[in-house]
């Protein structure tokens, strides 16, 4: 007797069928991460559109700022479309309304940087040994001051080639300075207080009561006289009622200093610096880009002294 066996074999539709659903799956795959690439091709190429454009009116903003004949109050620094969401929003801001650190170093007024550093709660060694270290940095020697810093420190901290034995080129520079950190940790906002643009001197038409006071050597509250004058009768800065001092001495007999007497007050301050920082911010879409233009003597023969561009979040 023999035995037979049947050998059972698949059914050639149900393997095609599952072929067929194999290949629908790969396909749709395919097709979702075409999609995917589609979709984010498209926004790269949607956001530097945005972007270009934004950078476009950033410039027609600083264009508007630069013109000598717009005041800082006008309505044209302003320009946003409520239909398409996109226009710029742009500032002239004066340099002298802070401290020229370059200018304070070369001419060698301690003094003021002594009364600086002691207000942000610096010991009086602690700030003379501040001010050594930032001399030795700016000046042409590598001499070390009585508390100062020279090459020699900075190679054992592993950073050679400093000092750089020149003025500052900008305020980041000045966070390389030994004994930055703990003002940096003391007083974090200290770059407002600082540029490297501005003639020289203090201009009391354009800064705070806090850096007058410094800088005379009087409360803030006695200080605070200044700027109070300057907003005008609405007590909004930068609009038509303003009422600048037209000159240093006005400035000086509304805080009760007699430029005479306290020569080395008076050389600290000015009115009416002519550096500007013209800052321009365009938006289109959510894109923003932002221009900085540092110019001297807008309303005269102007020169650029700085620009730079940024994307801002």
């Amino acid at each position: 007797m023999k035995l037979r066996f049947s050998k059972r074999q698949g059914s050639p539709r149900g393997s095609a069928l599952l072929a067929v659903i194999w290949l629908i799956s790969i396909l749709a795959l395919a097709a979702m991460t075409a999609i995917q690439v589609v979709e984010f091709d498209s926004e790269i190429a949607g956001a530097q559109i945005h972007g270009f454009r934004a950078r476009q009116l950033a410039e027609m903003g600083i264009a508007v700022a630069a013109n000598p004949a717009i005041k800082r109050s006008d309505p044209l620094l302003h320009q946003m479309s409520d239909e398409t969401g996109e226009g710029f929003e742009a500032r002239i801001i004066s340099e002298g309304q802070k401290f020229n650190i370059n200018a304070i170093l070369m001419k060698g007024d301690k003094q003021l940087l002594q009364k600086i550093f002691g207000d942000w709660g610096l010991s009086i060694d602690e700030a003379q040994a501040q001010i050594d270290a930032l001399t030795d940095w700016i000046d042409t020697n590598d001499e070390v001051s009585t508390n100062g810093a020279e090459s020699k420190w900075y190679l054992d901290q592993g950073r050679i080639n400093q000092p750089f034995n020149r003025p500052f080129y900008n305020l980041e520079e000045m966070r390389m300075v030994r004994g930055m950190d703990k003002v940096e940790a003391l007083k974090p906002d200290w770059r407002d207080w600082f540029t490297i643009w501005s003639s020289g001197n203090l201009d009391l038409n354009e800064a705070s009561a806090e850096l007058i006071a410094a800088a005379a050597e009087i409360p803030v509250e006695q200080a605070d006289v200044i700027p109070q004058a300057v907003i005008g009768p609405d007590g909004i800065r930068d609009t038509q009622d303003d009422k600048p001092f037209p000159d240093l001495a006005s400035a000086l007999t509304a805080i009760g200093i007699d430029a005479q007497t306290r020569p080395n007050i008076t050389s600290r301050l000015t009115v009416n610096d002519p550096t500007m920082r013209l800052e321009s911010t365009g938006t289109v879409a959510g894109a923003k880009r932002r221009i900085v233009l540092i110019l001297r003597n807008r309303t005269g023969r102007p020169a650029v002294l700085e620009r730079t561009e940024e994307v801002i979040p």
